[in-house]
């Protein structure tokens, strides 16, 4: 959606999408059943050795924040499961029963929101943590060192609630305290959706410090104390939506400044110029410098900062993976693909055929967009939103894909109208121009402003191709 949405799409988005994807299970921020997640095990060494290639150095996690010689390997397990595998500095855990303790505790822990523990490794004096792998990098990486394109505005609103969330379930599970919380900390599942290390809720006095050794990143109150405590973890959240804001690691300090001078424009990520709304922008700034309050007793706990972002929520019904640009591999992808007439045309960039379905199935322009025009196309903003619908369904019907593109968007943008048309021309815009994320969610979008045209459009037992069904 752009900017705004028409006080009808608001109102379905609140009532359907946020009440059914954001506030289920509240609690643990994510599926609270047991059974679909892997139960705790202590490995042997040679399981673990085995799975990591004998501890290759071409298994080491790139990017993990994680600083020798406390290393991250990837590995994989005879079961197929693939696993992060933590190996400690034989210094950093000598009494081998306070390491079991510890990682049975934080092992018990399950949530959607958290990369899981899910085993260790206590042999002589080697001692190893056992992890669900995520395998589309740390938030670090997409934040600072992007390539393609910067994060979304709603990707990273999304970012800080799942985050918010991993904290508020630690809490509630008697584990508030997270030590260095940091963009290393925070991976990517397979979907695309973020999820808090459990590595940094190990209590241990000799694993290195709590905190960067960057005293412009560390709570005050650590700094007088040397010791983390709750507030202390919502004062590391704080400098977290300071990267998601700017795109930079800020010192809060300087970060504040510019704040208390509302010389706003120059915190936020240049990148996201005009794709967000100043308003969410303005929100999130002010929620990061209440979690960056010099007294600690300030500071908002993790249940108020999950109910201040699930307001700011954005696109709640587009997946992650969509968001992140990440192509998701299904086990069907490998498998010869039986398509629907529709996914044929598609498949073979037959626009007559496509025109043909598309007429058959009852789809045409958007019934009285006309009407709601003639109490407001007196003014600028809808001459421009009306004469960018047309302009792209000119460029639309005379195959320019990329002129029709730029057009519908500037017509999404303006929010000031929701049109499943559009969405449905420029996803079709987006397959011929060999798009096909960009494609899926505006399929979505086209399936959420009018749901009646996916069930006509796609048989339910049919397969992928199906870019209207929002699989």
């Amino acid at each position: 959606m752009g900017a705004r949405c028409s006080r009808f799409s608001l109102c379905w988005f609140q009532s359907h999408l946020k009440a059914s994807v954001l506030e289920s299970d509240r609690e643990n921020g994510g599926k609270s059943d047991r059974n679909e997640f892997p139960s705790f095990t202590e490995f042997s060494f040679e399981q673990l050795k085995a799975a990591t290639s004998g501890f290759s150095s071409d298994n080491i996690v790139s990017e993990h924040g994680e600083k020798a010689p406390n290393v991250v390997y990837e590995g994989k397990l005879d079961s197929d499961r693939w696993i992060a595998v933590k190996r400690f500095n034989r210094l950093a855990w000598p009494d081998s029963r306070q390491f079991l303790e510890e990682a049975r505790t934080v092992g018990s822990l399950r949530s959607e929101r958290l990369a899981n523990l899910i085993g260790c490794c206590c042999e002589g004096e080697e001692r190893l943590l056992v992890a669900e792998f995520m395998p589309h990098e740390t938030l670090a990486k997409h934040l600072f060192h992007w390539e393609s394109q910067p994060m979304k505005w709603a990707m990273r609103l999304r970012v800080a609630l799942y985050l918010a969330q991993a904290l508020e379930y630690c809490g509630s599970k008697g584990r508030a305290l997270y030590h260095d919380l940091n963009a290393y900390r925070i991976l990517f599942d397979k979907d695309g959706n973020p999820r808090l290390s459990c590595f940094g809720l190990m209590k241990n006095s000799r694993d290195g410090k709590s905190y960067s050794t960057n005293l412009a990143f560390t709570p005050p109150e650590y700094l007088r104390t040397g010791r983390v405590t709750a507030e202390s973890v919502v004062y590391g959240f704080g400098t977290l939506l300071l990267d998601l804001l700017s795109g930079k690691h800020i010192p809060p300090s300087h970060a504040l400044d510019l704040i208390r001078g509302k010389n706003f424009p120059m915190l936020m990520d240049s990148a996201l110029e005009g794709h967000f709304p100043e308003d969410d922008g303005t929100e999130l700034v002010r929620l990061a410098s209440r979690c960056l309050h010099y007294e600690a007793r300030e500071r908002p706990n993790a249940k108020s900062l999950v109910t201040a972002l699930m307001s700011l929520q954005k696109e709640t019904e587009v997946p992650s993976y969509v968001l992140m640009g990440i192509r998701q591999e299904t086990a069907s992808s490998t498998q010869p693909l039986s398509l629907t007439p529709f996914g044929e045309a598609c498949l073979r960039t037959d626009l007559t055929a496509i025109h043909e379905i598309l007429e058959k199935i009852g789809y045409k322009d958007d019934e009285g967009i006309a009407n709601e025009l003639s109490f407001q196309v007196w003014t600028n903003q809808m001459r421009e939103t009306l004469n960018s619908k047309k302009h792209g369904d000119t460029a639309f019907r005379a195959k320019d894909f990329a002129t029709a593109i730029d057009c519908y968007t500037q017509f999404i943008d303006g929010g000031t109208m929701v049109s499943p048309t559009v969405y449905a021309r420029r996803c079709l815009s987006y397959l011929m121009s060999e798009m096909p994320q960009e494609a899926l969610g505006d399929a979505m979008q086209a399936q959420v402003v009018s749901p009646e045209w996916s069930h006509r459009l796609v048989p339910s037992s049919s397969l992928p191709f199906q870019p209207w069904d929002g699989n």
